[in-house]
């Protein structure tokens, strides 16, 4: 997603991506320990996509 849908949803929505994006970025770096992470670009991008939903949810101040 990127940030003008990330910005259209409401505060409750975004800390629910958020800890969506948290669960998957665990399993990925679990996955990359033991070799079976195939896309490893996956990491980086979903990081990025954690600091955007931080980003807009200091915005919105919640």
């Amino acid at each position: 997603m990127n940030s003008a849908e990330l910005r259209k949803l409401s505060t409750e929505e975004l800390k629910a991506k958020l800890e969506e994006n948290r669960k998957e970025l665990f399993d990925l770096r679990f996955k990359h320990a033991t070799a079976q992470l195939q896309k490893t670009a996956s990491l980086p991008a979903t990081k990025r996509s954690i600091a955007r939903i931080l980003t807009i949810l200091k915005e919105k101040g919640a």
